[in-house]
């Protein structure tokens, strides 16, 4: 029974850590590069606009999209790690 609570703790512990890890990349992408770096980024041209503007529209997106398929495969490697899997 022990040894069930020290897994399941164990496996809550790395589940926080990379869900923490993911929140703060997508918080430096969205909040750090699209507002805060934006004046440093404005002279950076991609794709006829600036580096600051186009993480503000697209990169902010592309960036949780990509977190989103991260997580999964992290948490399936998890899984199996704790012997969780489907």
């Amino acid at each position: 029974m022990a040894d069930d609570k020290s897994n399941a703790a164990a496996y809550w512990k790395a589940n926080l850590r990379l869900i923490t890890g993911c929140l703060i990349v997508w918080a430096l992408v969205s909040y750090g590069f699209a507002i805060l770096l934006r004046p440093l980024l404005a002279g950076i041209p991609v794709g006829g606009t600036d580096l600051g503007f186009w993480f503000a529209q697209q990169g902010s997106i592309l960036t949780f999209i990509g977190l989103i398929f991260f997580y999964a495969w992290k948490m399936n490697r998890l899984d199996k790690q704790f012997g969780l899997e489907e």
